[in-house]
């Protein structure tokens, strides 16, 4: 009997009848791959009792108590724990120490039930190395080098463990398939598995991603949509620092980021981050300034700086490290054409110190004071943060949570704060500290730079 084949897109997963040079989904080229189709069969579980339907007050729920982990930035990042039956896929680049945090992790959530380290890219000896290094040695903690689904679900159901990691899930197959392990339907298959198994025993299930070179976990774009908890592993190779991002939690916030530090003896929680990023800031430097960022609930302040020189080309360069490129060029725009600096013919470097990346507007008006200030060459006063959004017709908007920003930046020892007038008026003023509200960046430059 023949068996029925499909090609499939082994970026984004889409399936065709015929093969392609180009996908049509992703527009990558030459990624259809030939896969046999399985047979089918009905797979799932019972969503309620007896599978029938029931009415919403029928249904008897829990808030379930979360699982903390001990490592105080990787639960910040999950919405306080471990939740019970969840399912948190965590990506990022190589090297970027995703499986150092995992064993780590688990290695603390053994205290509180068995766990079960599956390690399909190493061997039990090369983990066990690494355990050693990192000071993992709980007892309830057990290790399975396996790529065989099959046998994997075989020692779960004989271990019953109580957390369970996959490293990784590119590298799990099953004999259901004909397709190579990584490709879409494998790691589709291998995914939802895996789901059933968290969701049907309530055991929290851990998967490692790998990702693509654009920086998407590789596989099936279907597979983040499965889980409960997608987190990215981010840092600059140049730099000893870790953020652990959320960008999928359906259990808590998205914007909660944790930090790290990467240490000889593995990853180090960095609970101050606003004293990390600022210990080697120049005072009296021209071209710095001091922002305050929010992630989630913590204000996070960091050294934005801007280097402005002659361009010696007929098209100046527009470079930008940790902040996005296009936000950049707008703000330069605003200078030029409502401060009244020329700005058009000069070369532009704009680097958030520390290897951090800013998405929030509300830095826009320390990167024009960072820009101001090595333009005209006057300093920033060291000890002035400041914040706020700035449009188009260069006036200054407010911001969320200006409380908090102002607050973080009093304990750091910042006397003066230049934010919206917007916000002056829901603030306290902290001890020892001046809020100065202004309404437009020329007023802004013309009482920071004078």
């Amino acid at each position: 009997m023949k068996h029925k084949t499909v090609f499939s897109c082994q970026q984004c997963g889409h399936q065709s009848p015929k093969w392609l040079g180009r996908c049509p989904d992703c527009a990558q080229w030459n990624t259809l791959v030939e896969e046999a189709l399985p047979a089918a069969k009905t797979k799932g579980r019972a969503p309620g009792p007896a599978g029938r339907p029931q009415r919403l007050q029928e249904v008897q729920a829990a808030e379930e108590d979360r699982i903390r982990c001990g490592i105080g930035e990787f639960d910040r990042v999950l919405g306080g724990g471990v939740v019970p039956g969840s399912l948190t896929l965590i990506g990022g680049d190589p090297g970027i120490g995703k499986s150092t945090l995992l064993l780590q992790g688990v290695d603390r959530l053994a205290a509180a039930g068995l766990a079960l380290y599956v390690t399909g890219e190493e061997s039990t000896r090369q983990v066990k190395l690494r355990g050693e290094r990192l000071g993992a040695c709980a007892e309830n903690l057990y290790l399975l080098a396996e790529t065989s689904l099959e046998a994997i679900l075989e020692r779960v159901k004989e271990l019953n463990p109580a957390f369970l990691v996959i490293d990784s899930i590119q590298t799990v197959f099953t004999a259901a398939l004909e397709s190579a392990p990584g490709s879409v339907s494998q790691v589709r298959e291998c995914a939802g598995r895996l789901m059933q198994l968290a969701k049907g025993e309530g055991v929290p299930t851990f998967l490692v991603g790998h990702v693509t070179k654009d920086g998407a976990i590789a596989g099936p774009r279907m597979l983040e949509h499965m889980v409960d908890t997608v987190l990215y592993f981010e840092g600059d190779p140049g730099h000893p620092y870790r953020i652990l991002r959320a960008v999928k939690n359906r259990f808590g916030s998205t914007n909660e980021i944790g930090v790290f530090e990467m240490q000889e003896k593995g990853l180090r929680e960095v609970s101050n981050p606003s004293e990390l990023f600022l210990a080697e800031r120049p005072e009296g430097a021209a071209g710095s300034s001091v922002v305050s960022s929010l992630e989630g609930s913590r204000p996070i302040l960091v050294e934005l700086q801007a280097l402005v020189s002659g361009s010696s080309f007929g098209t100046p360069r527009r470079t930008a490290m940790g902040i996005d490129h296009n936000r950049v060029s707008l703000l330069v725009a605003v200078l030029e054409k409502k401060v009244g600096l020329s700005l058009l013919s000069q070369d532009i470097f704009v680097n958030v110190a520390g290897g951090v990346r800013l998405d929030e507007p509300a830095v826009d008006l320390g990167v024009l004071a960072a820009l101001a200030s090595s333009h005209l060459n006057r300093p920033v006063p060291p000890r002035t943060l400041l914040f706020g959004e700035v449009g188009l017709a260069g006036e200054v908007r407010a911001v969320s949570r200006p409380e908090l920003r102002v607050k973080e930046a009093a304990r750091l020892g910042f006397d003066r704060c230049l934010l919206p007038a917007g916000n002056l008026k829901s603030i306290e003023p902290p001890p020892a500290m001046e809020l100065v509200g202004v309404r437009s960046v020329e007023q802004a430059l013309d009482g920071l730079l004078d």
